[in-house]
Parts: C-alpha cells; sequence; structure tokens
C-alpha cells in the first residue's frame, strides 16, 4: 500500500507539475506577446537624455492630439474605453421602461435629456428664464446677499465660497468653511502676469467672450461693452486680494477659525447669518476663513460696485457655469473660449461623450454601481489590496532608514503611516440618489437638480459626525487622492486599468510602477509631502514632528522645489513651490514603490521580458503611466494653474533622483538626465 500510495502521489505530482510549468510558459508568453511597454519605445532617444520620450515616444509620434482634446495620452486610452461602457449602460437604461425614481429611470431621462438638441435650441435661454427673472428682481445688498446664497445653492460662481468641511484641527467636526473665489479666469495670475499666454487670455476674455456673453443675454453692442468693463474691474478686484496658488498650500496660513461676530468684523455689510441660513447652513456660529482679506475685499466690493454691476455680474457668472448644457450659440462660445483659447482644443467631443461627462460628475455613483459588477472582478481588486499593504510596509522600512529623522518622530510617522486608511476600487456604501429628480423635459435643469442635490449633501453634513466611508470619486474615475483629514488614499477601479492588455496579463514590473509607484506610493507619499505630514494620525492639523526634524525635512523639500523651479514650459517656469507636494509624492512613490517590487518573485528571478530586465520595466511602467502629449495652450495653463507637474516632468524629474535607475539604464555624468550624487534629492 505505501509503494502503490508513493507511486499515485509521484504521479500527481508530475502531473501538477506539468500543469504549473505550462501555465507558467503560457503566463510568460502572454506577458511576451501582450506587452504593453515595447512598442512605446523610441530608440533614437537615449534613456540617459530623455527617458520619457525615450519610454513613449513612438506611441506619441503615432497618435496626435486628436482635434477634441488639449491632450492625449494614457488617461485619454482609458477614458475612452470608460465612456464606451457607460455608453452602453445609457443606452441599456433608455430601452427600458423604467419606473419613475429608479436609478435607470433617471440614467436614462438624463442622458436623452442630453442629446435631445431639437429641444435644448427651442428652449435657448428661456430654460434660465426663471433664474434671470430672480437676478433682475434685486434691488439692493440684502436682496444681492439673497441672490448670491441662491445660486450658491445651484452651482452658480458668486464671491461667497462657502461649504461644510472637516475642521483641519479637529477631524471629527464638520465645520462651516470660506474660501476665496468669485473670479472667471482660471485663477488670480491671470488678471496679473504680463507673460504671453495671460496676456492673450485676458485679452480675449475682455474683447471677445465677455462682450459675446452679454450679446446672447440679450444687451446691445454697447451695453454689453459697458458691461463687461465692470464685470472685468469688478473680478480684479477680487482677484487682486486672493492669494497666489503657492501660498494656498499652508494649512496653517489658510486656517483661521473665529466666531459670527468675527466674521461680521471682516465683513459687516454681509449678514452672515442670514446669508448661512438661506444657503442651507444652519445654527452657524463658527466659521473657519481661508483668506481674511479676500472677504474683507468682497465687503469692500459691495461698496464700490452698483447693483446693476453685480446684477450684470452675476448674469454673465449663471451664462458662463451653465452655457454647456445651453442652446448652441451659448454652447459655441462657452467651447469657444474654455476649450479652444485656454485649452487648445480644436473642436468639440461628440454630444453623447460630453453628456456621459456630465453625467458621470453628477450621479457618478449611480453609474458606478453598474460599472464595477462588470468590469471591476474581485480577484483585481485583491490584487490592488494586497500591493497597497505591500507599499505600506515598504514605506514602514524606509522609514526606519533615514538618517535624517529622529527615534522620536519615526515612531509618531510608523503610527501614522499604520492609521492610513485605504479605500479600493468602490465604495462599500452607495450614495442615496432617490431624493435627485430627473427628466427628460430640460438638460440644463437636470443640471441644475444635481448641483442642488450636492449642495444639499454638503449642508446636511454640517453638526453631523464625520462620515470616514463616504467617496470623494467614483469608481470609473481615472484619478485617484489622499485626504489628509481622513488620513485616507482613495484609489478608484479605474485608475488601475491599462488599455491593450486584461489586467491578469500584465506582469509584476509594469503594474508596481503604474499602480504602486505612481498610484498607491504617491498617494501615501502625500500623508508625508510638505502639506500632508503636517496632519497627524487622526487627521488633525497639528505638530508631531520634533523641530530639527522638521527643519532637515524642509532643506530637502527646497531642494526639490529648487529642482523643479529649474524646468521651464515655453517660457514659464515651473513653479517648485506650488508643486512640491506632487514632486515629492511622485519621488516617495517611485522609491517606496520600487522596494516593495524587489520582494516579488519576478524581481528575485530577475528574467528579462523582451530584452528589459524586471528593475528596466518597473520604471518603463511608471513612464507609461505619464504616456501623453499637451498642446502649448493647455501646458501654458497648467503651469500658472495647477499644482502638478507637466506629465513629462514627473518622469523626468524624479528619476533623476533615484539611483537605481542611473544603474537600471546605464546612465553616464554627460547625459543630460544626470544629476551629480550630492544634487539627487533624497527625502522618503
Amino acid at each position: 500500500m505505501t509503494i502503490k500510495k508513493n507511486k499515485i502521489f509521484a504521479i500527481l505530482a508530475f502531473v501538477v507539475g506539468a500543469i504549473l510549468l505550462c501555465a507558467c510558459k503560457d503566463k510568460n508568453k502572454i506577458y511576451t506577446e501582450q506587452d504593453v511597454l515595447i512598442h512605446n519605445i523610441d530608440k533614437s532617444v537615449k534613456p540617459g537624455d530623455d527617458f520619457f520620450q525615450y519610454a513613449n515616444g513612438a506611441w506619441l509620434e503615432k497618435n496626435p492630439i486628436p482635434g477634441a482634446y488639449s491632450s492625449w495620452g494614457i488617461g485619454n486610452v482609458v477614458q475612452e474605453d470608460l465612456r464606451n461602457k457607460l455608453k452602453k449602460i445609457n443606452e441599456d437604461a433608455l430601452k427600458e421602461k423604467a419606473v419613475k425614481g429608479t436609478n435607470t429611470q433617471k440614467i436614462g431621462d438624463f442622458y436623452f435629456s442630453g442629446l435631445d438638441t431639437v429641444i435644448i435650441n427651442k428652449q435657448g435661454l428661456s430654460a434660465l428664464r426663471d433664474e434671470l427673472a430672480k437676478i433682475d428682481r434685486v434691488t439692493d445688498v440684502k436682496t444681492l446677499l439673497a441672490e448670491f446664497a441662491h445660486l450658491g445653492n445651484i452651482g452658480v460662481t458668486t464671491p461667497i465660497g462657502a461649504y461644510a468641511g472637516q475642521d483641519e484641527r479637529n477631524s471629527e467636526k464638520v465645520m462651516m468653511q470660506l474660501y476665496q473665489g468669485g473670479i472667471g479666469l482660471p485663477n488670480r495670475d491671470y488678471y496679473f502676469n504680463t507673460d504671453e499666454h495671460s496676456v492673450a487670455i485676458r485679452n480675449d476674455y475682455q474683447q471677445k467672450h465677455l462682450p459675446a456673453l452679454y450679446k446672447l443675454l440679450g444687451l446691445t453692442p454697447d451695453a454689453a461693452l459697458a458691461a463687461t468693463k465692470k464685470t472685468y474691474a469688478l473680478e480684479k478686484f477680487l482677484a487682486d486680494s486672493s492669494r497666489k496658488l503657492e501660498d494656498l498650500r499652508d494649512p496653517y496660513h489658510n486656517y483661521n477659525k473665529m466666531p459670527l461676530a468675527g466674521l461680521s468684523k471682516l465683513a459687516p455689510v454681509i449678514d452672515w447669518k442670514i446669508i448661512f441660513d438661506q444657503m442651507d447652513y444652519k445654527k452657524v456660529d463658527t466659521v473657519i476663513v481661508g483668506q481674511p482679506e479676500y472677504y474683507c475685499a468682497v465687503n469692500k466690493a459691495l461698496a464700490v460696485y452698483s447693483i446693476d454691476d453685480w446684477k450684470n455680474y452675476l448674469r454673465k457668472n449663471l451664462a458662463d457655469d451653465f452655457g454647456a448644457y445651453l442652446s448652441k450659440p451659448f454652447e459655441d462660445e462657452n467651447f469657444r473660449f474654455y476649450g479652444t483659447v485656454i485649452s487648445g482644443k480644436k473642436e468639440k467631443l461628440p454630444r453623447w461623450k460630453r453628456v456621459l461627462d456630465t453625467e458621470s460628475g453628477l450621479m457618478g455613483e449611480v453609474l458606478g454601481q453598474i460599472f464595477v459588477k462588470e468590469y471591476f472582478p474581485e480577484k483585481t481588486k485583491k490584487r490592488y489590496v494586497d500591493m497597497v499593504e505591500a507599499v505600506r510596509t515598504s514605506f514602514g522600512e524606509h522609514i526606519d532608514k533615514l538618517d535624517w529623522m529622529s527615534d522620536a518622530t519615526k515612531a509618531k510617522a510608523h503610527t501614522k503611516l499604520a492609521k492610513v486608511y485605504p479605500k479600493v476600487g468602490f465604495p462599500d456604501k452607495w450614495k442615496d440618489f432617490s431624493s435627485l429628480e430627473i427628466d427628460r423635459n430640460s438638460y440644463v435643469q437636470n443640471v441644475i437638480r444635481g448641483n442642488i442635490y450636492w449642495h444639499k449633501l454638503n449642508a446636511d453634513k454640517l453638526g453631523k459626525p464625520v462620515d470616514r466611508t463616504e467617496w470623494g470619486m467614483t469608481p470609473q474615475t481615472y484619478n485617484a487622492y489622499y485626504n489628509p483629514s481622513n488620513n485616507e488614499i482613495v484609489l478608484p477601479a479605474a485608475i488601475f486599468m491599462l488599455p491593450w492588455a486584461l489586467d491578469e496579463n500584465i506582469d509584476d514590473a509594469v503594474v508596481y510602477g503604474y499602480g504602486a509607484a505612481s498610484t498607491i506610493g504617491h498617494e501615501i507619499t502625500h500623508g508625508f509631502d510638505d502639506q500632508g505630514r503636517q496632519y497627524d494620525e487622526k487627521g488633525n492639523l497639528k505638530a508631531w514632528w520634533t523641530p530639527q526634524d522638521s527643519t532637515k525635512f524642509a532643506q530637502r523639500a527646497k531642494m526639490l522645489a529648487d529642482q523643479f523651479s529649474g524646468y521651464t514650459v515655453y517660457g514659464l517656469h515651473i513653479n517648485g513651490k506650488a508643486t512640491l507636494g506632487e514632486n515629492i509624492a511622485d519621488l516617495g512613490g517611485i522609491v517606496i514603490g520600487l522596494d516593495a517590487f524587489k520582494k516579488t518573485d519576478q524581481y528575485k528571478n530577475g528574467k528579462a521580458i523582451n530584452g528589459f530586465t524586471p528593475v528596466q520595466r518597473y520604471f518603463l511602467g511608471y513612464a507609461l503611466g505619464w504616456l501623453g502629449q499637451d498642446r502649448k495652450e493647455s501646458l501654458s495653463s497648467q503651469v500658472l494653474t495647477n499644482e502638478h507637474s507637466p506629465g513629462f516632468m514627473r518622469v523626468n524629474g524624479p528619476f533623476t533622483d533615484v539611483p537605481e535607475f542611473y544603474q537600471a539604464f546605464g546612465i553616464k555624468k554627460g547625459d543630460k538626465m544626470w544629476l551629480d550624487p550630492d544634487k539627487r534629492v533624497k527625502i522618503w
């Protein structure tokens, strides 16, 4: 019996071994034949001269930016696939005779209303008749402020930037918050900068866009020019007291907590209790003001500018904010300025795509519930849940090895790291959209009702416990974020999707570069960047570093800020201070993700795929995450308004600081990407 059993076990072992061997061979064959990297490489470029171009150049040459886009890259390719999936969901909803109030009815009717251009064009501005009538009825400051409140509730820009958000010093409480806003150009610098890009946009705004909008609103040419002059002056007045992009990154400077009486001293013309009540923010007694000087300017502007000036300003904001959902003349002018002049787009997206994008913004979780059932299987989710823990472990090991941080701060850093809460794929609890009414009668009114739903959802949080299970993105969003107040990373399903191959057919090297480094490691590092490090493990703005360690961190961070400030795009310098947090997160994600990858079987086996070692494939996988190119207008706008560096710099910039990159690709002194070792930045 014993001999027979051994023979049976031997036969079984052979069969199982043969099956596993075949499976490994098949998997290696798939990795080789369906390689997402090799067709993108531009062999005419040396890796040490421009790694981004080397890794992605062949794809960029074959894939010029389509006319409807300001940029084109991997995110767009994923987004196109996502749109096709969402289109099917919408078309299926249209075919059903859904019961009113169901998610299927809302999906189908919203989609129908957005595609019904006959009704949209027939309605014209009449779709906003009631809103314009409310502005017309403004007669004094009291009724003007009431209209600020109403328009804010429906999603229109006003000078009052109010919302309910977590208290940064007590993350268990939701507080009334005020932030700067009220302007029509992308940010305050467009009103003052003298570079070619800013001047061109500023001139178009005054000479073409605003006059065109006022004419569409029914003003005569002379009246349109007069309204333009006053509106621009009003916005410039507000912009002059608004903070710059880099100044908005200091959490302490932008945290000014005061009782309602203190706010009334800042802006005594405004009855804040009444306006908060009108905005559904009840029983407010304390407010956190981000930029007090801005609200002093709002108070002054209410006296400087006439009621008629303010009414024209509000009419413009109404038409601008809803222009994309109105009749063709409004839609065309909205696209001409915001799409072409600012972003460089040559043509509009097909209408069905624009409607889907709007629907995803307003009812994304309704679509998301269907999306994840069909397109994000459990085995895929498990891969990334496990990867989060691999990256967390790697980060902890990096903390232990830091030679510039004291043991006291390291202990607290470990505590915070252990408390980072990962949300992967999709929410465990979905939002309730039962109160949202959607019909087929008016596209813009559906958008307004969607805005009201989100406003009430936010206002209802005031005075209630913080819901730490809530997601701020939908599963089908190609993005991710770190929330310092919750000490959480949120990783939607779509961010892990790669075009051209199924997730299961992509090797760990690529996935660790694309997912562990540029997403998971990046978001965790945000908890320890120049802003995130100032929040403790519970999400409270609180000093937990020793002063000496804070100084050492700041010295290293300044090196990275200076490094990026030295880069230019179309004559514009990258703002190293404004982009510092993202640049720290990129660098941290790369080095932490790499050490997590070094624990995988693929790294340990060291086997090359299509001529590239596992470590080379890791760096190529990271570069794949930033595959893309931008129009000049779009890239220039990004440099001036965005806290993220351009995509190609998010590859080439941090790679120059990583020793393993030099080793993997044989980078030598004299290569364009070479940095002397003493100039390389090492933070985490």
